[in-house]
């Protein structure tokens, strides 16, 4: 049993887990962005007169609590992000659609629209495939992460009995939990 409870991942570990695969998510996307706003990949060159221009730190607010993006910027300041816009700070449920999204395999048209219907976001179907481009790896990299053999999962359930107690009949609940090895 001690042996399990060196692997088991406690709330607060999975919580940060997660945060930090949305933080890497809105990253990539932001950048998949920027990169469609600009017509041209990092590293590339062009003959745009607007080019990449650093970053702008920000946090945002998640159900799973605040996370560090870094915006990425244009020399023009003309880039407008659709899918974190300027100034705001807050993502209401956004991680669970985006993991949503990957999880049924949709096509480019189907999540540019699914966007335009939730956030009211106007994306193009190349802008959705440069975003699942460069989180493909992640993905991959997730998928293929090295499962623990033994997981602990607990059972709870609760029985609702009424009781008399210091004269008065009240309603007391027993707890009952099943602990089980999967």
């Amino acid at each position: 049993m001690s042996e399990l409870k060196k692997k088991a991942l406690e709330p607060n570990q999975i919580r940060e887990k997660l945060k930090q695969l949305i933080q890497q998510t809105l990253q990539e996307a932001l950048e998949a962005e920027l990169e469609e706003f600009l017509g041209y990949s990092r590293y590339e060159r062009s003959e745009n007169d607007n080019y990449r221009n650093g970053y702008i730190p920000k946090t945002v607010k998640t159900d799973l609590g605040e996370v560090g993006i870094n915006t990425p910027r244009d020399r023009n300041g003309e880039f407008e992000p659709q899918i974190i816009p300027k100034r705001q700070t807050m993502i209401d449920d956004l991680e669970n659609k985006i993991i949503a999204l990957y999880a049924k395999g949709m096509s480019t048209r189907d999540i540019q629209q699914l966007l335009s219907d939730m956030y009211g976001i106007d994306t193009s179907p190349s802008l959705i495939s440069k975003i699942t481009d460069r989180l493909f790896p992640k993905i991959k990299e997730w998928q293929n992460r090295s499962l623990d053999s033994v997981y602990p999962v607990i059972y709870t359930d609760s029985i609702f009995s009424k009781v008399r107690q210091d004269g008065k009949v009240v309603q007391k609940t027993v707890n009952v939990v099943t602990p089980k090895l999967m």
